[in-house]
């Protein structure tokens, strides 16, 4: 079974939007229930008092008329109903003598005011007219006729479904408010948790940590989200040792530490590219050892080996910092001096190194020995425009130092020179 795609166009609800409509649906079903069973059972307690109260007027009705009835005195009647009717909830109220004729009656003036709200409450709420004998000394005098004001009790209704409405709608905001703070509590840890992992997946930013949440699971799960990250970190971090270590060797001699070739020439093309900009010179030295081979092959390889390592170290202990020895290949070195001010600063400097490599060099079995160099030097741009023709110049020249018998310099000519490298043997040199 295949999900479908969402489309890019649609928006997914958040955690939030979830919760709080989950929330309104539970606090709204809640209060609608609990003011629904409070409104009914108000209502059956209040039709229950409108009945006992009506009866209780009744009586009390009774105890006032009985001597007006009893002496078929209207007018009496008719003031004893009033002085009751008036203070308490009586719609109608009509004293019949003995032979059932009226002998006084009292009406509350019609209400005519919202007259579509209260004619359906009197028919439901309102209670049955009540027929009580008028009895005087064991014989029955008259009838009394009682019928309750809806008006009275639709009032009392209305301040209790008022009062109903205020508690339910304080609720609602209590449950509310609470609601909110479980949302901080839920929310914020997830939106933190969302917001480091954007911050690892698209930054790197192994760094970033979670914060304590202040619930059980979601601390937890931020602690574990926490633990892997310092394990991710710790493997970055080994990642980029690694890299920097293979970067290193790629770039560099295993047994001199120098840079290769490839790093060399790199540096060198980035060096010459400075020196057009601010129309500076470049120096390239192209050094080869005279006795590499024989010294290799007589005493074995670690003494070939101990003759490049103290090699490097005094070439690269006679440079500056913006400068720059590696090991080309073999027994062949290169120095770039950049920037030079001219030739015989490279000439000066050449001379340098053949010096330090006539002291003797301590082989791995105890003996010494020495190593000549013979050293080639071409200029930017006076001996070549470009990486290729810097080398081929320089290469040249140290061949023209090795014809004078080594232990010696000489400096290329310029393109289109006919005559042979500038040489610069031992014996002119000291």
């Amino acid at each position: 079974m295949t999900s479908k795609p969402i489309s890019s166009g649609s928006r997914l609800p958040t955690l939030r939007d979830a919760l709080r409509r989950a929330q309104v649906s539970v606090t709204v079903l809640a209060v609608g229930l609990v003011g629904l069973v409070l409104t009914v059972m108000g209502l059956v307690a209040l039709r229950a008092y409108a009945e006992h109260n009506t009866g209780l007027i009744a009586r009390s009705m009774l105890y006032t008329v009985e001597a007006s009835v009893v002496f078929h005195d209207g007018p009496a009647a008719r003031d004893a109903l009033a002085l009751i009717a008036n203070t308490e909830g009586v719609g109608t109220a009509v004293v019949f003598d003995a032979d059932g004729l009226v002998l006084a009656q009292w009406s509350r003036p019609p209400d005519t005011s919202l007259a579509w709200i209260r004619q359906p409450f009197e028919r439901i709420f309102t209670p049955p007219p009540i027929v009580t004998p008028i009895v005087h000394r064991g014989h029955t005098v008259g009838t009394l006729l009682l019928t309750s004001h809806p008006g009275s009790m639709l009032a009392f209704l209305l301040k209790g479904v008022a009062g109903v409405l205020a508690c339910l709608l304080a609720s609602a905001m209590l449950a509310r408010a609470i609601a909110r703070r479980t949302f901080e509590d839920i929310v914020e840890p997830l939106r933190n948790l969302a917001h480091v992992a954007h911050a690892v997946r698209n930054d790197r930013a192994f760094g970033v940590r979670l914060p304590p949440a202040p619930i059980a699971e979601l601390n937890a799960l931020g602690e574990d989200f926490n633990a892997l990250l310092d394990e991710l970190q710790a493997w970055q971090n080994q990642l980029q040792h690694e890299n920097a270590k293979l970067a290193h060797k790629a770039a560099h001699d295993s047994l001199t530490g120098l840079p290769n070739r490839a790093h060399f020439e790199e540096r060198l093309e980035q060096a010459i590219r400075d020196a057009t900009v601010l129309h500076q010179r470049v120096a390239v030295l192209f050094i080869d050892s005279d006795r590499f081979k024989e010294i290799n092959d007589q005493q074995g390889h670690a003494s070939g080996d101990a003759v490049l390592i103290h090699t490097a170290a005094r070439v690269r202990n006679l440079l500056r910092e913006s400068d720059l020895v590696a090991r080309l290949g073999g027994d062949e070195f290169g120095v770039m001096l950049a920037p030079v001010r001219d030739t015989d600063t490279a000439r000066r400097l050449a001379e340098q190194i053949l010096e330090s490599m006539r002291k003797p060099i301590r082989l791995p079995g105890g003996t010494e020995t020495v190593s000549s160099l013979s050293i080639g030097i071409a200029v930017y741009p006076d001996h070549g425009r470009n990486v290729r023709d810097l080398f081929d110049a320089a290469d040249a020249a140290m061949y023209g130092a090795k014809r004078l018998g080594g232990d010696s310099q000489a400096s290329a000519q310029s393109p289109g020179d006919a005559a042979a490298p500038t040489a610069y043997p031992k014996e002119m040199s000291q």
